[in-house]
């Protein structure tokens, strides 16, 4: 994926448009570690975009996240809204409220996109080009040297699964996995970021490019399986961190 965030049609959370309810909906993707501390939140146009609400209610739900201290903002040319640690005492309520509501179609979801990501691998492995493997190794070699970098660790990963994805031949499968993405992520279009998941999945991804380059389905299909789950235990943790 050229860019991590794009593509903004589905929002299969179904949020509410209340301040509150974006309230809770940003605490949570910041305990999901959709937005990590120390990056700096899309354009207010962009975010309430994502979000399915009006920019005087993002603007107010900022303003209150600010003065509770989990962002900050400043101004000029370089200035933006940045995350803080922010974690405090409203953290596992919000997470609550926002999951807890639609969780049996997020266990659904979950499944349904580990499903998916094994064909496309699969499919991958059988279709891809020459050209498509080598842009398939580019990809690999730039999550690699991502590192600890969230924001190019994002782009990076992305890139690689969209490469991936471009290697079915098959556009639908393409669109079904960003839809399956904004699914299980809070109606967000790209993966949440740490430095733990990001050495989870750089052994993934090498087996992952192996597999698929070598044309064997069956394995790389297996390893996408396990692979997507990493999103999914993510959210699982913000929801229930002391277990």
């Amino acid at each position: 994926m050229g860019e991590a965030r794009r593509d903004l049609t589905l929002d299969p959370a179904r949020p509410r448009t209340s301040v509150q309810a974006v309230v809770d909906r940003l605490i949570t993707a910041i305990a999901v570690r959709d937005f990590a501390p120390g990056e700096r939140l899309p354009a207010q146009r962009e975010l309430a975009e994502l979000l399915g609400v009006s920019r005087p209610t993002l603007r107010a739900a900022i303003e209150e996240l600010t003065v509770a201290g989990f962002l900050t903002t400043s101004r000029g040319r370089s200035g933006g809204t940045w995350v803080l640690e922010g974690a405090d005492e409203r953290t596992s309520s919000a997470v609550a409220r926002t999951l807890l509501p639609s969780w049996t179609e997020l266990e659904e979801s979950f499944d349904l996109r580990r499903l998916v990501e094994a064909t496309i691998a699969r499919t991958a492995a059988l279709r891809h080009t020459d050209a498509e493997a080598e842009l398939i190794r580019q990809c690999l070699a730039d999550y690699v040297a991502a590192e600890g970098d969230a924001e190019r660790g994002r782009r990076a990963d992305a890139d690689l699964h969209d490469a991936i994805c471009a290697a079915t031949h098959n556009s639908q499968l393409a669109a079904l996995s960003r839809e399956l993405l904004a699914r299980v992520n809070l109606g967000l279009v790209w993966e949440p970021f740490t430095q733990a998941d990001y050495e989870r999945a750089l052994p993934q991804h090498a087996e992952l490019v192996e597999a698929v380059l070598a044309r064997d389905a069956d394995r790389a299909g297996a390893i996408a399986h396990e692979h997507f789950g990493i999103t999914e235990d993510r959210v699982r943790a913000a929801l229930a961190p002391d277990a």
